[in-house]
């Protein structure tokens, strides 16, 4: 069976990840590849073809884009440790790195949200699509699509004369996070449906965004078109069903989608299953606090050394650390992550005594216990947790990212933290029980499906923002009780982490049976 994985990241190619997704085509196509099927993993190049190990020229396809003929080159990359089975191919055009060479992202105005991105990936979704019709990726039995950047392919596969030979193959889609959506305009602007594809002759009920009929939904098209939908987690699967609450009871649910969630679900099209983690036999062991300490250390100095102008959270995390010596805080939390809403809104939610859910776990910590949180994202959530730093010395906030550090944040800790307000599986929690780190998270989405209270960790979960930010609070403080009173106990937490397993395979094995045809078409 021959797969073909469309994505906007992946993490087996250099500068080809920003967040869940690259390490999700990373890992996934392997173990695929060790269950006897062929995978291809097609990309945008963004610019980075110069960069690409040992890239080689298959083929070029002439797309119909915008009213002219674009000639989008394919180039097939091998990288050192490349796996047998798999192939990593990009394709590029100067559209890809129109927002900058090596970004798989643009930063578009509030008033035109996504534009850039929808018609870079409407471009790359067609590119695809030529590529599949003129069999430049061989003969294929599925066409595996990641959230909305490659939605579009499903739109001309259905509606677009040219490419109704697709419908012979099984297109199956992917929701990584529901909360992205691809929302644009159906005409009027450059960076609309009409602008992009001027001879498709669609349906505009089958389109649109249930919320604003004159635009397209390209994360709906997914849905509404695609064989077979998955999510990344029972749990999720299970949320999205239901309409998102988030003002009155925080509830993060269909995102405005789901009717259409709840439709291929009746249609029996709907699948949750867990993305996995990968267990190697030569696990390094954690590095002892002074290593840890250097390490944070040189990283914080390199983050600040990475700006123009010195950030204030690189100046307050470098006059914390200098503050700690060769003795091991009494506790180590520990927290990597994104710094979202989704991931520290409720570290920021003023709890029923007053002050933020994080300044309540600070007290529960004491001066001899240390909170570290290494993360980048949202300037105001970056600010509060550099402002919450220089206030009490039991924090340092690390903006930035270093997988190096992360990986040893997840070996050292002694409980980490992941209180997300929605997870549709997240990795973290799982790299962190891998290490034998108990992990106290909110009992949603995929954290739900991996931590198991009082077995391998801790969770909380409330009806309101409120009773959820005092939950998480009440929690880290039993949790930390629980750490300091009864060691034996603590332990058997540690070793159910650590003996926890959620692999790859299993994944691959679920893709197969649930997602994927029998036998090839």
């Amino acid at each position: 069976m021959h797969i073909v994985m469309v994505a906007a990241e992946n993490d087996a190619l250099p500068g080809f990840k920003v967040g869940g997704i690259g390490d999700v085509l990373r890992d996934l196509s392997p173990a695929l590849a060790a269950l006897d099927c062929a995978v291809t993993v097609v990309t945008p190049s963004y610019g980075l073809r110069d960069d690409l190990p040992s890239a080689r020229h298959i083929d070029t396809v002439n797309v119909a884009f915008r009213g002219t003929a674009e000639p989008v080159e394919i180039l097939e990359a091998r990288p050192d440790n490349a796996t047998p089975g798999v192939r990593n191919l990009v394709l590029d055009h100067a559209a890809f790195s129109a927002c900058g060479r090596g970004k798989i992202y643009c930063d578009d105005p509030p008033e035109q949200p996504f534009a850039s991105d929808a018609s870079k990936f409407a471009l790359f979704a067609a590119a695809v699509a030529e590529a599949l019709k003129q069999h430049c990726f061989g003969a294929v039995d599925v066409v595996h699509l990641h959230d909305w950047h490659s939605a579009a392919l499903l739109l001309l596969r259905r509606y677009h004369r040219r490419y109704r030979g697709l419908q012979r193959l099984r297109c199956v889609y992917t929701l990584h996070n529901l909360s992205l959506q691809g929302i644009r305009p159906l005409r009027g602007v450059p960076s609309a449906l009409e602008s992009w594809f001027p001879d498709l002759r669609y349906v505009t009920a089958d389109v649109a965004d249930p919320r604003w009929p004159d635009c397209i939904n390209l994360m709906a098209v997914g849905i509404r078109f695609a064989d077979a939908v998955h999510t990344v987690s029972p749990s999720y699967a299970a949320e999205i069903l239901r309409p998102s609450a988030i003002a009155t009871n925080a509830y993060h649910g269909g995102e405005g989608l789901e009717a259409d969630l709840n439709a291929a679900q009746d249609a029996g099209r709907l699948y949750g299953f867990l993305n996995g983690c990968d267990y190697p036999d030569d696990v390094a062991a954690p590095p002892a606090w002074p290593a840890l300490l250097e390490l944070m250390r040189t990283e914080n100095l390199r983050f600040a050394a990475a700006r123009q102008e010195l950030g204030s959270a690189h100046f307050i995390a470098h006059t914390r650390l200098a503050e700690f010596s060769a003795k091991r805080p009494a506790d180590l939390l520990t927290s990597v992550g994104r710094i979202t809403a989704q991931k520290v809104r409720l570290l920021h939610t003023t709890t029923g005594n007053g002050q933020s859910a994080l300044a309540g776990i600070l007290d529960a910590l004491g001066d001899d216990g240390l909170f570290v949180i290494l993360g980048t994202g949202d300037p105001d959530f970056e600010q509060f947790l550099a402002a919450t730093s220089a206030e009490r010395r039991n924090l340092v906030f690390l903006r930035g990212y270093s997988a190096a550090l992360s990986h040893a944040l997840y070996g050292a800790g002694d409980l980490f933290v992941m209180p997300s307000s929605y997870e549709p599986c997240g990795i973290s929690q799982m790299l962190a029980m891998r290490a034998g780190q108990p992990c106290l998270v909110h009992e949603v989405g995929g954290l739900r499906d991996t931590v198991t209270p009082g077995v391998n960790g801790f969770g909380f979960s409330a009806d309101t923002l409120r009773t959820q930010a005092d939950a998480l609070v009440a929690t880290a403080g039993a949790a930390l009780a629980l750490r300091r009173t009864q060691p034996r106990q603590w332990q058997m937490l540690c070793q159910a982490a650590a003996r926890a397993r959620f692999p790859w395979r299993d994944a691959a094995e679920a893709c197969r049976q649930r997602l994927y045809p029998a036998t090839p078409a």
